[in-house]
């Protein structure tokens, strides 16, 4: 790569004289379609470095000989705020999310930093402020403390890279592109997304995203943007309009403007062979079948489709916004039991076993090698269809079977899921346990093709949920309550684990790490090595045959997903950040329920770890 070079310069703006770094990342190469299909395994172009959302690394420097020598190579500060990213590296670049609203080029030996880009965050009267086409600025001195709360809690979970520009869905919901060699912005695109916490994908020189959504229909969609204008391409819309296929209206003919279904978490996956984009979106709102239906919780069908795109699979082709298919997993959601996170594209023998899989489809022959995409539900569950069409193959309860999982049962012929009436809060005041709760969410699986299997991280919970009641007989309205709290049955000191499922059979080998919760990603690499992190600030190296802690060191906050692997002249490194995300309070007291945790996550300790080998002298 090219000498990365930091130039010093001073800039005047109205609160005063601000130092800046303003950089060049020197002898850029643009970054190809090519590149994004196949990429150097030095690199790590976008969320889950591949297309197809595997996580896994083809670099073998770090090993199960090797791992236990890992020591920090360096780390860097990057302020505070909520911290969901999963950093981009290309070429010895690391471009990363930082709370405020921001991106920083930072050199990817070292930490040093090349340029930072700030988005201007909103002033008063609710527009942008007049550095709106601002470029490159750093040290977020005064644009930081003037940034709004919502700012601080920008969360977007990815970045994209293509030909010479990084792409980020600001939180001021617009599409950005953002020079990648000086940090300067190239191009803007207004979306009402109201939020963009997920991120981006490009697909064939198009920008995908999607987003949060309130407002109804209107503001629930995935876009395309013309990766080199901006120019909006397409939209397709996540909740099913009057009169829109697949047929009759699911959802009773609610309100339009209360039809809503996000896409908040990761972005989707991409098959370039069939040319399509698998997304997954999220649960319907409000969260109870009651409230969105009029009071009736029984308006809409126990079994898909319900409320779609809800809870659904969708395939896209890229290049139109068009439906090819779809597959909802759960039907007409009662709980907020979001089934949107990634889709891991994979191609197996599919012999799924009675032993360790409820639910197989008879007609498929076994043994077939198929492609396939599989999905693990925020409200547990693992799903497997084919990618041509999304037929569906098999599912399992996930991380356990009980009865009071979200699905009663599954056509396996037909694949049509049944939602499991009997929790259902159909009366006001009514009180169920529902089961998994956030078992897992946008921190991702990983999937290592020597060994054919995804490595699942798993929180033993389930949700105590209690709907609202209005006052009567002298007694007040009570609002409804939403309280994790672990599985009937689950051994309160090992609510924790990484799972280990064959994605020929179905056999899943549980990796108990104890009652501390996690929200950080899992990376598996060609060194046998599996990476994960928990909350208690312990980020750990596996054996990837039997999950044996090979290498263990204790960070300075709590993981908070992000772990990736690059290279840079020949040397391997692993990076984790440490930092707030909103999700670690509410898992640490609600998963735990009775149990005392000794854990008090550090607030404000956002960092950047990265780890190495020693270098030879």
């Amino acid at each position: 790569m090219g000498k990365l070079r930091t130039f010093v310069v001073v800039f005047t703006i109205a609160a005063g004289l601000v130092p800046a770094l303003v950089g060049q990342v020197k002898n850029f190469v643009p970054v190809t379609d090519q590149m994004l299909a196949n990429p150097s395994p030095d690199d790590w172009l976008m969320f889950s470095r591949t297309y197809d959302a595997q996580r896994f690394s083809p670099l073998n420097q770090v090993n199960k000989q090797t791992v236990n020598q890992l020591g920090l190579a360096w780390s860097r500060g990057i302020g505070q705020g909520t911290t969901e990213t999963i950093p981009t590296v290309y070429k010895g670049v690391m471009y990363v999310n930082v709370p405020g609203g921001a991106i920083d080029a930072l050199d990817a030996t070292n930490g040093d930093l090349i340029w930072e880009y700030q988005r201007p965050a909103p002033n008063a009267g609710g527009g942008r402020g007049d550095a709106a086409a601002a470029g490159a600025r750093g040290g977020r001195g005064g644009a930081q403390q003037s940034a709004s709360a919502a700012y601080s809690q920008a969360r977007s979970k990815t970045l994209a890279i293509y030909d010479d520009m990084i792409f980020y869905t600001a939180p001021d919901s617009y599409v950005i592109a953002i020079d990648a060699r000086t940090g300067k912005l190239r191009w803007e695109s207004k979306v009402d997304q109201r939020g963009h916490t997920s991120g981006p994908i490009v697909v064939d020189g198009k920008v995908l995203s999607g987003g949060t959504c309130n407002g109804g229909r209107v503001n629930c969609y995935i876009s395309a943007h013309d990766a080199k204008t901006g120019k909006e391409l397409w939209r397709f819309y996540t909740t099913q309009a009057p009169g829109e296929p697949p047929g009759p209206d699911t959802w009773a003919g609610a309100p339009v403007d209360r039809r809503t279904a996000s896409t908040w978490a990761l972005p989707g996956s991409y098959d370039p062979v069939r040319k399509l984009v698998y997304w997954g979106i999220a649960n319907p709102t409000p969260n109870t079948r009651a409230a969105r239906h009029g009071g009736d919780a029984f308006a809409i069908p126990l079994t898909a489709p319900a409320d779609l795109y809800s809870n659904s699979t969708v395939a896209l082709d890229p290049a139109t916004g068009k439906l090819k298919w779809y597959y909802q997993h759960l039907p007409g959601d009662d709980w907020d039991e979001d089934i949107n996170e990634e889709r891991t594209l994979i191609r197996t023998a599919v012999s799924p076993d009675p032993k360790f899989v409820k639910w197989i489809n008879p007609g498929i022959q076994r043994g077939q090698v198929r492609d396939i995409s599989i999905n693990v539900g925020e409200g547990g569950g693992i799903w497997a269809l084919d990618r041509d069409n999304g037929q569906f193959l098999w599912a399992e309860p996930f991380p356990f079977d009980t009865a009071n999982f979200i699905i009663s049962d599954i056509d396996v012929k037909t694949g049509i899921a049944h939602i499991n009436n009997e929790l259902i809060v159909a009366k006001p005041g009514e009180r169920h346990t529902v089961c998994s709760f956030n078992t897992r969410s946008w921190w991702p699986t990983a999937y290592h093709p020597g060994k054919n299997s995804l490595y699942i991280p798993y929180i033993d919970n389930c949700l105590d949920e209690t709907s609202a009641a209005p006052a009567s007989d002298g007694k007040p309205a009570t609002p409804e309550r939403r309280v994790g709290t672990p599985r009937p049955g689950a051994d309160p000191n090992n609510l924790n684990g990484l799972a280990k499922v064959n994605m020929s059979s179905g056999e899943i080998q549980r990796w108990v790490l104890g009652k501390v919760p996690s929200t950080g990603a899992v990376l598996a690499t060609a060194g046998d090595v599996v990476f994960f992190g928990d909350l208690n600030r312990r980020f750990r190296a596996f054996d990837a045959d039997n999950g044996k802690v090979l290498w263990e060191t204790i960070l300075g906050g709590t993981i908070s997903s992000s772990t990736i692997t690059y290279a840079v002249n020949g040397r391997q490194y692993i990076a984790v950040i440490a930092g707030d995300n909103l999700a670690a309070p509410g898992l640490i007291a609600g998963t735990m329920g009775p149990v005392k945790v000794d854990i008090t996550p550090p607030r404000g300790a956002n960092s950047v770890y990265v780890f190495a080998l020693p270098q030879k002298r």
